[in-house]
C-alpha cells in the first residue's frame, strides 16, 4: 500500500480514519487508524497514523470519528435544471415533459444554466460528489463552472435529430475542444439524447464519430418498460438493440437509467465489443412509477451499474447518497432476496462501479495509491450513526450526505467541516430567484422537443 518515498512535504495528509478500501478482488472492506497521503492530487500513500507523524505536510486533517471514502460519483444527471426543483410534481412522464420541462427549457439563456450549475454543484459538493456525468445544453457554460467549483465531470452536449446535423457536429465540436480542461479535471463525450428524439442514422453517425475520435457516448435508453414497448410496435426493435444495429454498443456507452431492459436484450448486451456502463437513478423511477433498472441481470453481465440522480426537475435533488440507499433497498424488494444487494455490494456500485460506469476506472474509485485524490470524509460521530456494528451498514443505511464533513477532489479540499470553499450559494439563489419568473413563463406555446416515447 505504500509507494516509494518522496521528498518535500506533502500537500495533504488525512490522518485517524477508517478508511473504506477494495482487495485484491475488489470486495469492499475497511482500515482503521489510517492515513492518506496526497501529493500532485494523486494518492501517493495509504499507510497508518504512525508511520506519518514525523511527515511534513502543507496541510493536515485529523479525521478521527470519520470514514473516508472515494468520493463519490453522480453517473448522470443535467445540473442546470436545479434551476427547475420541484416546478412539476406527481405526473406521467409525457405531461411532464410535454407540458412543463420543454415548454421551460425553451426559455434557457445561458446565465440561467451558469447559475443552475453552480448550485448543482454545491449541492453535490455537500453531498460528497466529486464527479459527475453531465448531458445537457450550454456546456460550455457547465465546463467553466466545473473548473471555478474544483469538480471533475464528464460533460456532453445533448442534442436531438430535430436539430438537424448541426446538432452532433456542436456536440462533437464541444467534445474535442473542452476535454482535459479544468486541469484535466473535465473528460467529455457525445450526447445524443435517446433513440426516441435522435434517429438511427443520426445514432450510427455518432457511432462513426465515437469510433474516430476515441470518445465515450452518453445517451437516454430504455428509460422505462412503456418506451420498449412504443419502441417494439414502431421499430420492431428494443431501444438496446436499435443502440446495437447502429453500432453504438460496438464502442464505449454510458446507457442512462436503462428500466426499460428486458430479457431479449440481455445478450445484446452480452455481445457488445465496446465497454457498456449504465447508470441508475432509483428515485426518479419511484416518482415516475417505472421499474428499476435490472441491476442483477446487468451484474451478471459484468456491466457496471453507477448510481445517478438524473435531474433535479424529475428527482428533487442530487443526492447520490439516497441513491445508493435506495438502489439496495429496491433490489432487495424487487427480487424478493434480502440478500441482494447488500451493503458491500451498494459501496462498490458507488465506487468503483460508478468510476468504471462512467470511464474513469482507472483513475478515481478507490482508495489507493496512484489513483487521483477524490475523497470525502463521513462523520460517524452522530446519535443516529452509533453504534457502529457493521460499517458498511451505517453508512448505507444510516449515515446521510449531510455527514459528510470534507470533499476533495485532486488533492484540493472544497469543502471543509461542512464549509463550501468555492461556491457562493446565497449570490446564486439571490440571482436565479431574480431570473424566475421570466424562466418558468409557458404562455409561448414553443417547445424545445416533443415527447412521443
Amino acid at each position: 500500500m505504500t509507494a516509494p518515498a518522496a521528498s518535500g512535504p506533502a500537500d495533504l495528509i488525512i490522518m485517524g480514519c477508517t478508511a473504506l478500501v477494495h482487495d485484491s478482488a475488489e470486495r469492499v472492506g475497511f482500515a482503521t487508524d489510517t492515513a492518506i497521503v496526497v501529493r500532485d492530487g494523486v494518492i501517493a500513500d495509504v499507510t497508518t497514523t504512525g508511520a506519518v507523524a514525523h511527515l511534513e505536510a502543507v496541510e493536515r486533517v485529523d479525521a478521527r470519528g470519520q470514514a473516508a471514502l472515494p468520493g463519490l460519483v453522480n453517473c448522470h444527471t443535467h445540473s442546470p435544471m436545479v434551476a427547475l426543483r420541484g416546478i412539476a410534481e406527481d405526473l406521467p412522464v409525457e405531461e411532464w415533459f410535454n407540458d412543463y420541462v420543454w415548454p421551460i427549457e425553451s426559455n434557457l439563456q445561458e446565465r440561467d444554466v451558469e447559475l443552475g450549475a453552480r448550485l448543482a454543484c454545491a449541492e453535490m459538493i455537500r453531498g460528497g460528489v466529486t464527479t459527475f456525468a453531465d448531458h445537457y445544453f450550454a456546456m460550455d457554460t457547465v465546463a467553466d463552472v466545473v473548473a471555478g467549483t474544483g469538480l471533475r465531470a464528464s460533460l456532453g452536449q445533448a442534442y436531438f435529430s430535430s436539430q438537424g446535423p448541426e446538432g452532433r457536429e456542436a456536440s462533437l465540436d464541444f467534445a474535442l475542444r473542452r476535454a482535459g480542461s479544468a486541469d484535466g479535471r473535465v473528460t467529455t463525450c457525445l450526447a445524443p439524447h435517446a433513440p426516441y428524439t435522435v434517429d438511427e442514422a443520426d445514432l450510427a453517425a455518432t457511432a462513426e464519430l465515437a469510433r474516430e475520435h476515441g470518445l465515450l457516448v452518453h445517451l437516454h435508453a430504455a428509460e422505462s418498460r412503456a418506451q420498449t414497448e412504443h419502441s417494439i410496435e414502431r421499430h420492431g426493435a428494443t431501444p438496446i438493440e436499435i443502440l446495437h444495429r447502429a453500432g453504438l454498443l460496438d464502442v464505449d456507452v454510458l446507457i442512462a437509467h436503462g428500466t426499460g431492459i428486458v430479457e431479449r436484450d440481455l445478450p445484446v448486451l452480452a455481445g457488445a465489443t465496446g465497454r457498456v456502463g449504465v447508470a441508475s437513478a432509483p428515485r426518479g423511477y419511484l416518482k415516475f412509477a417505472w421499474d428499476p433498472t435490472p441491476v442483477r441481470a446487468l451484474a451478471d453481465l459484468g456491466i457496471p451499474v453507477g448510481l445517478a440522480t438524473d435531474g433535479a426537475a424529475s428527482n428533487n435533488s442530487l443526492d447520490v447518497w439516497e441513491a445508493m440507499a435506495l438502489t439496495a433497498l429496491v433490489q432487495k424488494s424487487t427480487t424478493g432476496d434480502p440478500r441482494w444487494l447488500t451493503s458491500r455490494q451498494a459501496l462498490h456500485h458507488a465506487t468503483l462501479q460508478s468510476a468504471r460506469a462512467v470511464g474513469l476506472g482507472d483513475a478515481i474509485g478507490s482508495i489507493a495509491v496512484g489513483r487521483r485524490a477524490d475523497l470525502i470524509l463521513v462523520d460517524l460521530t452522530g446519535p443516529h450513526t452509533q453504534p457502529v456494528h457493521d460499517l458498511a451498514a451505517t453508512l448505507v443505511h444510516s449515515a446521510r450526505s449531510g455527514d459528510v464533513r470534507t470533499t476533495v477532489v485532486d488533492g484540493r479540499v472544497l469543502m471543509r467541516d461542512r464549509e463550501l470553499l468555492t461556491v457562493d450559494v446565497a449570490a446564486v439563489v439571490a440571482e436565479l430567484g431574480e431570473r424566475m419568473p421570466a424562466l418558468v413563463e409557458r404562455g409561448h406555446g414553443k417547445r424545445i422537443q416533443e415527447y412521443d416515447g
